[in-house]
């Protein structure tokens, strides 16, 4: 039996492509084509190993995504459906790699598109965009996740530099990244981002072990002991969480998009799965509780490309709200987490087997369905949309 999925699925059922440009679909396709051929066939290794995949970065980097539908500066400056579905496809093929690629393109990039200065972006983003640099989003810390706004680092003004001291946890990249945007708190209580280089004194990152979900993408625990940066270092227009949050808004949207990949291959495997497997003398797609739970995956994953679509559209537009964004990422994190179950349990015995890459996908939603906001709090961020109630505290 073939434990191949490089073949896909007709998983478009409203035919939502009609509604995309041809650049959209241009790059959906060549993100697709670069995960069936470069990553699907070794990532299982690499995960099993909780080993990174450093070889994939410069042929990631030859497909010029890097940086998305931010304008000028060397990067592609594509529509946000259009960096969407590469987030989608990414997923689709490993979510290690599309961990990888949306820390660096979405959240490292973004901060300095978004609140750097023009020195700052013309100094790193053009170098990231041809992933010659590559960066790291350092937020969470060991004693705050959902709670992020109270995080502990310090920023202590000394002349024209700055001390940073503190420690933060489940940074992605940061064990080899170039720069590592760390947020803290400076004299005054306010939070900044802070460029903090490669092989700067006193920053020591150190990789995470144990993990059991996104294994081939590296995570890490930092600590900052008196490091020194120049005052310049400081992204120029970050002077509250306020900064922060707008860049996690903008970003979020893409970690929706990213929960549509696995529903997707989550649901390829499964039909494929169901197409060839025999038993009791049939191939499972004859059995009607298979084809029930079948066309359920798929109006799950059908709805979740529908909502990505309208928000994708909404944010380019300016319209796209925080709760729009955490409306999304809470339904297609949940619904892709059922696709991948529902999935799993339909290979029976062979859904724990990594060559049928089910098994990768369903660790791997879990860390989607926590991380960027946990289902419960971008709930209360819904729900403080719908009532005006603010339901767990914020500075």
């Amino acid at each position: 039996m073939s434990t191949d999925i490089a073949s896909t699925t007709n998983t478009d059922f409203y035919l939502m492509d009609e509604l995309l440009t041809e650049e959209e679909r241009t790059i959906r396709q060549k993100v697709r084509h670069f995960c069936d051929t470069e990553v699907i066939p070794i990532i299982n290794d690499y995960w099993e190993r909780a080993a990174f995949p450093f070889e994939l970065i410069p042929k990631l980097a030859q497909l010029k995504l890097a940086g998305g539908s931010i304008k000028g500066y060397g990067c592609p400056g594509m529509s946000t459906v259009a960096a969407g579905l590469i987030g989608l496809e990414l997923a689709r093929g490993d979510a290690s790699i599309c961990t990888f690629y949306g820390v660096h393109s979405g959240l490292a990039m973004s901060s300095i598109a978004m609140l750097g200065s023009e020195e700052q972006k013309q100094r790193w983003l053009p170098a990231m965009a041809r992933m010659e640099k590559i960066g790291a989003f350092g937020l969470t810390e060991p004693n705050h996740g959902s709670d992020a706004v109270a995080l502990e680092t310090r920023a202590q003004r000394d002349g024209d530099s700055y001390m940073l001291n503190g420690s933060k946890r489940w940074i992605g990249n940061a064990s080899f990244a170039d720069v590592v945007i760390i947020w803290a708190r400076d004299d005054d209580g306010k939070v900044g981002g802070f460029l903090v280089e490669k092989g700067t004194p006193g920053f020591e990152p150190t990789v995470m072990k144990g993990k059991v979900a996104k294994r081939a993408v590296w995570q890490a625990d930092i600590t900052l002991t008196n490091v020194r940066i120049p005052a310049e270092n400081r992204l120029a227009h970050s002077h509250s969480f306020k900064d922060t949050s707008s860049v996690l808004t903008a970003t979020r949207s893409g970690v929706a998009w990213e929960a549509v990949g696995h529903a997707v291959a989550a649901y390829e495997i499964a039909l494929k799965y169901a197409q060839e497997r025999v038993q009791f003398g049939k191939t499972l797609v004859n059995f009607q509780i298979i084809q029930d739970k079948l066309a359920k995956m798929l109006a799950n994953v059908t709805s979740m490309q529908l909502l990505s679509l309208r928000l994708g559209q909404l944010q380019e537009e300016g319209k796209m709200t925080a709760a729009m964004a955490s409306l999304a990422k809470m339904n297609n994190a949940r619904l892709a987490r059922e696709v991948v179950a529902d999935a799993r349990e339909m290979l029976g015995g062979n859904g724990i087997l990594l060559e049928y890459h089910i098994a990768r996908h369903h660790a791997d939603i879990e860390a989607v369905f926590t991380y960027e906001g946990t289902d419960t709090i971008q709930s209360l961020i819904v729900g403080r949309e719908i009532t005006g109630v603010q339901a767990f505290s914020s500075r």
